[in-house]
């Protein structure tokens, strides 16, 4: 009897983990953080080598100027899928209708010598459920538990991108708050330094000025 439960323990666990295998969506993930220069337009490219893949798309500005970028998402065959002005952040999903090269471009051609720091995603994945059971046909239990473990799987998923959007969130807002602290400490350190110049300067103006009153050249004779 031990040696018959040990088996089937392992045979149930060995069904998990084939589940497990082809559930589990197959994510390409690029995550990076770019310097956009002063009228520059950069641009990013991810290919979709199968049609009806998921594209994801997350961005924010982390620095620079008012925090706002044009931001600009062609398809295959120049198709527009989407375009924006002066915007922050933004989390977009896609579905990638076409087999090709998708491209994400950045301008910065509204700032006259700001650069943008911009953290931004690109990722592709394609969610493949199982097939369902067809109609009619009797449901055993190892099925049922796979099928289960699905429905637990993918409600994971999605609470984890919860989890990774709100720490996206976390920190840019991190980081804006960090570059306000930068910017108004120099704007303080400037502004000093200019109200100590204007201190000196009416000093030395008023120093000046006294002396003209005793050091005349005229003298008066009786």
């Amino acid at each position: 009897m031990p040696s018959i439960t040990s088996f089937s323990a392992a045979l149930l666990a060995l069904v998990a983990l084939l589940s497990i295998s082809t559930i589990t969506p197959v994510v390409e993930a690029t995550a990076l953080t770019y310097n956009v220069a002063a009228h520059e337009r950069a641009c990013f490219y991810t290919y979709a080598p199968v049609a009806k893949k998921k594209l994801a798309f997350y961005f924010a500005v982390q620095s620079g100027g008012s925090f706002d970028i044009d931001v600009e998402v062609m398809g295959p065959h120049e198709k527009l899928l989407l375009q924006l002005e002066k915007e922050r952040q933004g989390d977009y999903v896609f579905t990638a209708n076409d087999v090709g090269e998708y491209s994400f471009c950045f301008s910065n051609d509204m700032s006259t010598f700001a650069e943008k720091v911009v953290d931004f995603e690109i990722s592709i994945e394609n969610e493949t459920r199982p097939s369902q059971v067809a109609a009619g046909e009797k449901t055993t239990r190892p099925q049922a538990h796979t099928e289960a473990m699905d429905e637990s799987l993918f409600r994971l998923t999605g609470e984890l991108g919860q989890v990774d959007r709100m720490q996206k969130y976390q920190k840019t807002r991190e980081s804006r708050n960090f570059a306000t602290v930068i910017s108004t400490e120099s704007r303080i350190f400037w502004f000093s330094v200019t109200e100590l110049g204007m201190i000196v300067a009416m000093s030395a103006l008023q120093v000046f000025v006294v002396r003209t009153f005793f050091s005349s050249a005229k003298r008066s004779y009786v």
